[in-house]
């Protein structure tokens, strides 16, 4: 309306490509130039494009009844672009309007038209073009028929030249091209891809200058990124799951391998941590790390598979989620196998402990308890622990069985009847309900009472009368009374004690070696005297009584032996231990002789009288002419000794070989300068023992022997004096 046209008017014929103007005739008749690889091909018409009436002859150009419609301003070379959506709309213009259209009317309407009418051109023609005619195409060309210019190419227009053409710009530049949807530079129709080839056959822009990312490297900005695809929740927890697996499959399915090869790595690390499986198990830092891995290996799947196009079949897709939901039976059954895997281990494990407990026991078999028993304690509190803390085990149910092979072991002594043996191994057996669990022991214990009670009996009864007895039987007895006092045991101790006494006290009588039954009534009665004084009194009397028969019985018995000096001590300590014993004096005599016949064998022919004989008795006068005081000791029909004070001014006689001792003149002095002792003797054989005590001029314990006569009627005296060797 009032601008000019735009290069509107036919071109010369040298800007022309083949040198000829453009003729439709010519054109309808010779094939095309071939095309110019720098100009985008025109696309055909549709093969449902209208095809005008044929009655009704195209108008030329400039007729009344053809629209005018003034051609578009000159603008820029436009910039090869790749457009998918309807071209720029000029400012102010209704989509899908002509250029130079009123607004709000349809692209191809005469203004004034109502919608729906028909319009005397097809729908995206044109104004002033023929009915059927595609946009741009000369009058009277042919659907279908390929144009000798580009579409928004001015008629008379050299071939692939832009309305805008800058004259001097050489044919075809290709600043000047427009390609197909180039936007508003593109003429009226053809901003949206029409259906069927792009362009004719052997038409479009050279290489580098079509849609970016179609030419060469260096040519246009790089290819946008592929936009995010629509959530997809399903996909997105089919991938975590199947991550959370621990096999790293979502991974795989996403093709991102490095957290793949983690999951794969983390899982092979438990593995190799875990197996064998062991009593401990997997330490809990282990699981926890390993946990949280498999955790945020989900979320980090559940994020990237949310809008992830996936590169797998459907089939794949759909069975994405099921496989992701067994999959977790993997951990889920790997941890109940490793679970009954640590089970069968700790099983293992603890009847391993049962086997060694077992161990401890029979190596305790024929040693001594009190050596044994850190074994036998040891071998306890592993049975205790089966027993009590793992009684579901296959171990804790073999407990029972051990306690009772353990209880038989220890009272095979008793089974034995070795009663002093049986009772430490009984009482430790009675004792463990203060260490064991009772409810594991059960009625074990009680059942020791009675063989503990029959061994302490056993033990302390056989014990009596053994000096070397271990324990002694008082022990025992004791022990019996204070745990047993009410059983039947404890009821027989007293009569036990009476018969051992009155036993060896027969044989003091009759026997052989009294001096052996001394010995073990003496232990006899200090195990009497040390049970209670109640019930064993009259018992402690009885032993008493028989050990002082028995040590007379022992001395006269090694007298007669011709031991005499045993006998000699036997006596002397019994007149010593039992002074008011009516055998003391009769025991001094037997040692005063035992001792004199240990010097003169003669002597102990035979026992002394334990009383001596009646009748006269004749007077013996001893003297003592010598240094040191003297003891006299005779034996014969009576038996004695007597002690003579040391003589002050007597000295030792000379002596020679050559000089008779009867001629010595002893006790030649004044009677009183002599100490003196009488003696009474009935008549018979006497044998006497000098004895004198050592001073400075004679040697202690000298000794000498001398045998005498006492017939009746006769006085005598003895003078008893000491002769040097010399």
């Amino acid at each position: 309306m009032g601008e000019e046209p735009n290069d509107a008017r036919p071109e010369p014929a040298d800007r022309i490509p083949d040198g000829h103007a453009p003729n439709q005739d010519q054109d309808r008749h010779r094939s095309p130039a071939p095309p110019d690889p720098r100009v985008a091909p025109v696309p055909e018409a549709p093969p449902w494009a209208p095809v005008p009436p044929a009655d009704r002859a195209p108008e030329p150009p400039g007729s009344p009844g053809a629209p005018t419609t003034p051609p578009p301003p000159a603008q820029p070379p436009a910039t090869p672009t790749l457009a998918f959506g309807p071209p720029p709309q000029a400012s102010g213009q209704q989509p899908d309007q002509a250029s130079g259209q009123p607004s709000g009317q349809a692209t191809g309407q005469q203004a004034g038209q109502q919608p729906g009418q028909a319009s005397g051109h097809q729908p995206g023609q044109a104004s002033g073009q023929p009915s059927g005619q595609a946009p741009g195409q000369p009058p009277g060309h042919q659907p279908g028929q390929a144009s000798a210019h580009q579409p928004g190419q001015t008629p008379g227009q050299p071939f692939g030249q832009a309305a805008a053409h800058t004259p001097g710009q050489p044919p075809g530049d290709p600043s000047g091209a427009v390609p197909v949807g180039a936007g508003a530079a593109a003429a009226s129709g053809y901003g949206f891809p029409q259906s069927g080839p792009a362009t004719a056959p052997g038409y479009g822009p050279p290489p580098g200058y079509g849609p970016p990312g179609y030419g060469p490297p260096g040519y246009g900005p790089p290819p946008p990124a592929q936009p995010p695809g629509p959530a997809n929740p399903a996909q997105a927890a089919a991938i975590a799951l199947l991550n959370l697996s621990g096999l790293g499959l979502g991974y795989v399915l996403l093709r991102q391998w490095i957290g793949a090869a983690l999951c794969w790595l983390a899982t092979a690390a438990l593995l190799v941590v875990a197996l064998p499986a062991d009593v401990d198990g997997v330490p809990v830092g282990v699981l926890v790390g390993y946990g949280v891995l498999l955790l945020a290996a989900a979320a980090d799947g559940f994020r990237r598979g949310l809008r992830a196009t996936l590169r797998v079949g459907a089939a794949v897709r759909r069975l994405a989620l099921p496989l992701a939901l067994v999959l977790l039976a993997v951990p889920a059954g790997g941890s109940l196998a490793y679970g009954a895997a640590r089970e069968e281990a700790r099983e293992e494990a603890l009847l391993a402990r049962l086997t060694a407990a077992d161990e401890r026991v029979k190596s305790g078999q024929g040693l001594l308890f009190d050596r044994a028993e850190p074994l036998y304690r040891l071998a306890l509190a592993t049975y205790q622990e089966l027993g009590t803390k793992h009684a579901g085990s296959r171990a804790g149910k073999l407990v029972p069985a051990r306690l009772d092979a353990y209880y038989a072991q220890l009272s095979a002594p008793y089974d034995k009847k070795d009663f002093c043996k049986a009772v430490a191994p009984l009482k430790h057996l009675r004792g463990l309900p203060g260490t064991v669990d009772k409810d594991l022991l059960g009625a074990r214990p009680a059942k020791t009472d009675e063989p503990l009670a029959e061994s302490l009996y056993g033990c302390g009864t056989a014990a009596l009368g053994v000096q070397t007895a271990e324990p002694p039987a008082e022990k025992s007895l004791n022990e019996l009374l204070d745990t047993f006092p009410q059983s039947p045991q404890a009821t027989r101790v007293e009569p036990a004690v009476r018969e051992a006494i009155k036993t060896r006290s027969a044989a003091v009588d009759g026997g052989a070696v009294p001096c052996g039954t001394v010995v073990e009534l003496r232990a006899l009665r200090s195990s009497v005297d040390a049970l209670p004084d109640a019930t064993f009194a009259g018992a402690s009397r009885e032993t008493a009584a028989a050990v002082e028969k028995g040590d007379f019985a022992c001395g006269t018995s090694q007298f007669r032996s011709k031991e005499f000096d045993d006998a000699a001590t036997t006596m002397t300590q019994f007149a010593k231990d039992y002074p008011n014993s009516p055998k003391a004096a009769h025991a001094r005599s037997i040692a005063i002789a035992a001792e004199i016949a240990d010097e003169e064998p003669e002597a102990g022919k035979s026992l002394p009288p334990a009383k001596a004989p009646g009748g006269a008795r004749m007077v013996m006068v001893v003297s003592n002419d010598g240094p040191g005081s003297v003891e006299l000791l005779y034996t014969g029909p009576t038996t004695g000794k007597i002690t003579l004070n040391a003589c002050a001014t007597c000295t030792k006689y000379p002596s020679s070989v050559f000089l008779d001792p009867k001629k010595v003149k002893a006790c030649t002095g004044p009677a009183s300068k002599y100490p003196k002792a009488t003696l009474l003797l009935p008549a018979g054989n006497y044998h006497f023992l000098q004895k004198r005590a050592g001073t400075s001029t004679s040697t202690g314990g000298d000794t000498k022997i001398s045998k005498t006569k006492i017939e009746p009627n006769y006085s005598y005296t003895n003078c008893l004096y000491v002769t040097s060797g010399f």
